[in-house]
């Protein structure tokens, strides 16, 4: 079978163009090589739906952003995952910041962003009581949010999966060529099967500048910038109502803190560029920079309620001779026609994505030189699994008469039921190890961090997936949960 589109990664970039391309008539495909979509730098960032004053104006970062942000809110309730729309703080600390934060407000304003307003100290400590009394004003941008990046990434690409795009998971691209000297079609080779298509999109993150070199296109460099975060428990999200920023620096948007749409607080990240594209280690040094900088914002973040730290790492983008290339890459390629790059997407690169997915439709039609036909039988709700804990007592027991596996708390922290655990293992775009389960379900993100949870939904994903115990993995690859039986 020659496919009409080959996506390469199924990140958030990746899945939101293959919804958006499944809305018509064409045999699609995505491509990643690990055993569940966000693996990468999806599963590990900020989370923020960003205004859009921060990127240079006339750039795709500026204009993908601003139209991204606004097609949040409506694609959060028709695919069913969490959004909130809280707003972002700049906060300004002394003369320079509150001109730099001049400038930002004067930037979002040719960006086209709504709702930007600079405030004084006293209002800003009227919105935000637990900030640092160093503080004398902020940039106020009204239309940001914050989302779970790795739900929304599973909602998209699922929903791409029920409108018939067919996902090849733990398929890594060793090869891409033309299939002859006609170059009528590409062939992906993989380390499980050769995969055709008449056009190829590359959206394989950190690693997009691997496929592009493998297809013969456009030379550049990713670097790997490794950020780290904490986590704080849901006992603290009185610290933060907005995302709260400091002014930016060369490095990126700075250390920020903010409520999660769980109810946590977040703080992070670091910015440390480097060339190892799989170091999310956290470090001493590195906690301490997120405590001390965070510190800033809020004086007397309570330590003792950290209970996680990790570190994503962003794709930056860089040229050839080592200049940065400063905005996303999209674009045909101009020698390798109907390769498509979606390269660089660092922040704002979730905010955009969505409209990324229209912006890369459009480039696909034009190289294909077809009319895309509209698929009639287009999906375009998806209803996710229901929450027990954000249930009232009388859903709560419709919900338990209708399947009693609602009655069954396997995470206590979360209040997690067996139900929803073989609901996403069971779903279009299933979980297949403990970390897919926690993704989807939050079942092990609490307090205890899977302490009295993960036995059981080792037992569930066995059971579901009809494997044996010591098959379950943590998250993917050798990370077997079990070595052999004791007893």
């Amino acid at each position: 079978m020659v496919y009409d589109i080959a996506i390469i990664g199924a990140g958030i970039v990746g899945s939101c163009i293959a919804r958006e391309l499944s809305k018509y008539r064409l045999n699609i495909c995505m491509i990643d090589k690990a055993d569940d979509v966000a693996c990468g730098t999806s599963k590990a960032n900020s989370g923020i739906i960003h205004a859009g004053y921060d990127a240079k104006p006339g750039t795709l970062m500026a204009k993908l952003n601003v139209a991204g942000t606004a097609m949040y809110a409506q694609l959060a309730q028709s695919l069913h995952f969490d959004y909130k729309n809280n707003g972002s703080l700049v906060i300004g600390f002394n003369d320079d910041d509150m001109a730099h934060i001049k400038k930002l407000y004067e930037r979002g304003l040719e960006n086209g962003v709504p709702g930007l307003k600079i405030i004084d100290g006293k209002e800003l400590h009227s919105l935000e009581p637990n900030v640092s009394e160093e503080a004398c004003g902020a940039l106020l941008a009204q239309t940001a949010g914050i989302v779970s990046p790795y739900m929304a990434n599973w909602a998209f690409a699922e929903n791409a999966v029920m409108n018939g795009v067919k996902l090849f998971l733990e398929t890594e691209v060793h090869g891409i060529s033309k299939s002859d000297s006609s170059g009528e079609f590409f062939v992906i080779k993989t380390g499980k099967n050769d995969i055709s298509a008449k056009c190829v999109v590359n959206a394989a993150g950190l690693y997009s500048d691997v496929i592009s070199q493998m297809a013969g296109a456009r030379k550049f460099k990713i670097v790997p910038r490794r950020g780290e975060y904490y986590l704080l428990d849901n006992k603290c999200a009185y610290l933060a109502n907005h995302t709260l920023f400091q002014t930016p620096d060369k490095m990126g948007k700075g250390v920020l803190v903010t409520q999660t749409v769980d109810g946590n607080i977040l703080s992070g990240p670091t910015a440390a560029d480097g060339n190892d594209k799989t170091a999310t280690e956290t470090t001493a040094l590195g906690q301490d920079e997120v405590f001390i900088k965070s510190g800033k914002t809020i004086p007397d973040i309570p330590r003792r309620n950290i209970i996680n730290s990790f570190a994503g790492v962003r794709a930056i983008a860089y040229n050839q001779d080592d200049t940065p290339v400063n905005d996303f890459i999209i674009e045909e390629d101009s020698v390798v026609r109907g390769f498509i790059n979606v390269a660089g997407i660092c922040s704002p690169g979730l905010s955009a994505a969505p409209a990324i997915g229209l912006y890369v439709c459009e480039l696909v039609e034009k190289s294909l030189g077809v009319k895309f036909e509209q698929n009639p039988d287009f999906i375009g709700v998806r209803r996710g699994i229901e929450s027990f804990k954000d249930a009232d007592d009388v859903r709560r027991a419709q919900l338990i008469e209708n399947n009693p596996l609602y009655g069954r708390i396997i995470c206590r922290c979360e209040m997690i039921t067996e139900a929803e655990i073989v609901a996403a293992i069971n779903s279009p775009i299933g979980a297949v190890d403990l970390d897919g389960v926690k993704r989807r379900t939050r079942a092990g993100m609490g307090r205890c961090q899977s302490g009295f949870c993960s036995p059981r939904v080792t037992e569930i994903l066995s059971r579901e997936l009809g494997i044996p115990m010591t098959d379950v993995r943590k998250s993917g690859g050798c990370s077997y949960i079990l070595t052999g039986k004791t007893r």
